[in-house]
């Protein structure tokens, strides 16, 4: 829908014009009756939980996935299965929400994926070979499809309109924070417990969310619609995601399209999504609503965010990869070193949400984008000689980017959709947020270790018998003993640490242009004059 044809209805942060009257007796311009600001706090604790959980869970086996291996008696590649399932089912399951929750109810629905993952993750612990884990991790991936989406429609629709985006806020901080504190929080508890305990922490979590959402919002639900499903629709959503995302996350231990299952699931993958997307053009009741996409702020709020999230992302995975493999650096120190990046974050995004009506929204996510395109420049001047303390400041300044990036990219994205279409639109945007933060890894880590390898075989041709520096080198090798292929071996594992610096230099700052023109793309979007409406409340 264009801007001119969305409905006045309140959005993002607020609206126009007063909404009607939602279920539960909701008055206009006003957060739902009969919710007092402790139960309001304790839904909004409920549903960041929620979120949180979900989030947490497509990180935190990461780690651990040697242990399990181990434990399970499989090799490390077959372990890997166990993330894999679960990034597949959920990158399915996410784009259906808008239409589960039209059929079930965005409560109902809500509760019962918590309550659902809390089940799986709960069988996961319990879960005594590969087959029936992988099965579990399957199952959970697909329950947790709704969580994300439907926590951030149930928070925008229990907020007065003036404090939503004070909502955002808050939901922004879980899904930032999450995926960075996932592997540190997955690597203490298999170094001090045992791996199952990483799904048995989502048990109470879920119990807890699940109890606290059906007590403060009984009697709230939206409307339910007997709509028929889309069978064609959905069996082209299954076969393309799930082909692309099983692409995505097996390609770089394949080597691309060098292996002809790779291409193959590409294959399947690009046929698919593009009979799907064909389909549901024409289909009267889609499974995926693509009319939202005739919306420009949406259209274009999702690219932003899905470019913005796949470059931020590859330099999440590329940073503590480059202190572990280049840097000598543990995965706990490495963690240390990564963390800052949530605190300015915390205590920003509920900052930036609470103003979120006085701000210029696409002044704001330009200044996030010209942070992070800082902060790569940053992190591209690093040496193999940089203390560890120097790595915290630009981490520190990253979280001040994601706090203005986050929150005013969603409000615009969501600012011109209607209350009635906010489930499908949140559940279509995360989903794509998701798949390009899968995207950013991958492309992230194939670049890198391409680079490497360029810049490796580069270096080589300087270590020969003609060169000063070599020559010297030797000699000081050999006066400490160190010849023959013991001496090969030092000064390629030598020449192989700086191409990696290297390497790493050149994708933080190819990241740093891409944010920049990010910076410019935002302003394409219309100013959310919904924002400014909201102050009106």
């Amino acid at each position: 829908m264009s801007d001119a044809a969305a409905s006045p209805a309140p959005s993002a942060d607020a609206s126009a014009a007063p909404p009607s009257r939602p279920p539960g007796g909701a008055a206009p311009g006003s957060a739902a009756p009969g919710f007092t600001p402790g139960t309001l706090a304790l839904l909004t604790l409920a549903l960041a939980f929620g979120t949180f959980m979900e989030v947490l869970d497509t990180s935190i086996a990461n780690v651990s996935v040697p242990t399990i291996a181990g434990s399970l008696g499989v090799a490390s590649s077959q372990g890997t299965w166990v993330i894999s399932s679960y990034s597949v089912a959920a990158a399915i399951a996410v784009p259906l929400t808008g239409w589960l929750a039209r059929r079930v109810g965005e409560v109902k629905l809500f509760t019962m994926s918590v309550s659902l993952f809390a089940l799986m993750s709960a069988l996961c612990g319990f879960a005594t070979n590969l087959e029936s884990l992988v099965f579990f991790r399957l199952m959970q991936g697909l329950v947790s499809g709704p969580m994300v989406p439907l926590s951030q429609t149930i928070l925008l629709r229990s907020y007065p309109p003036a404090k939503r985006g004070l909502a955002l806020g808050l939901w922004a901080m879980t899904v930032v924070v999450a995926p960075i504190f996932g592997p540190l929080l997955g690597g203490y508890i298999t170094d001090n417990y045992t791996w199952p305990w990483i799904f048995y922490i989502n048990v109470p979590i879920g119990i807890f969310s699940a109890l606290v959402c059906m007590k403060a919002l009984k009697g709230r639900d939206t409307p339910t619609m007997h709509i028929p499903i889309d069978a064609i629709g959905l069996a082209l959503l299954v076969v393309g995601v799930g082909s692309l995302q099983m692409m995505l996350d097996l390609g770089k231990d394949r080597d691309w399209f060098n292996s002809s299952f790779i291409l193959t699931l590409g294959l399947i993958a690009a046929v698919a999504l593009t009979m799907l997307l064909i389909w549901e053009v024409t289909e009267s009741q889609p499974i995926v609503d693509l009319s939202l996409f005739k919306d420009r702020n949406f259209a274009l709020g999702v690219l932003v965010m899905a470019l913005g999230y796949c470059t931020f992302f590859g330099s999440v995975v590329i940073f503590p990869l480059w202190l572990q493999t280049v840097m000598g650096y543990t995965a706990g120190k490495a963690g240390l070193a990564t963390a800052p990046v949530g605190l300015l974050a915390l205590v920003l995004s509920p900052m930036v949400g609470r103003n979120i009506t006085r701000l210029n929204l696409r002044m704001v996510a330009s200044f996030a984008f010209c942070v992070f395109a800082l902060v790569s420049f940053w992190n591209a001047s690093f040496t193999l000689d940089t203390p560890f303390l120097k790595l915290i400041g630009p981490r520190l300044t990253q979280g001040i980017g994601v706090a203005c990036f986050f929150v005013p990219v969603t409000t615009i994205t969501l600012s011109s959709v209607s209350i009635d279409h906010m489930a499908a639109a949140s559940g279509l945007s995360n989903f794509l947020r998701t798949l390009s933060g899968a995207i950013g890894t991958a492309v992230s880590t194939t670049i890198w270790e391409n680079t490497a390898i360029y810049h490796h075989a580069v270096l080589s041709e300087s270590v020969n018998a003609y060169s000063a520096n070599t020559n010297a080198f030797s000699d000081a090798l050999t006066g400490l003993g160190i010849t023959g292929d013991t001496m090969t071996a030092q000064i390629n594992s030598i020449v192989t640490q700086q191409g990696f610096m290297l390497a790493t230099n050149d994708y933080f700052r190819w990241s740093g242009f891409a944010f920049l023109g990010l910076a410019v793309l935002v302003w394409f979007t219309r100013p959310p004059k919904v924002a400014h409406a909201a102050s009106g409340h």
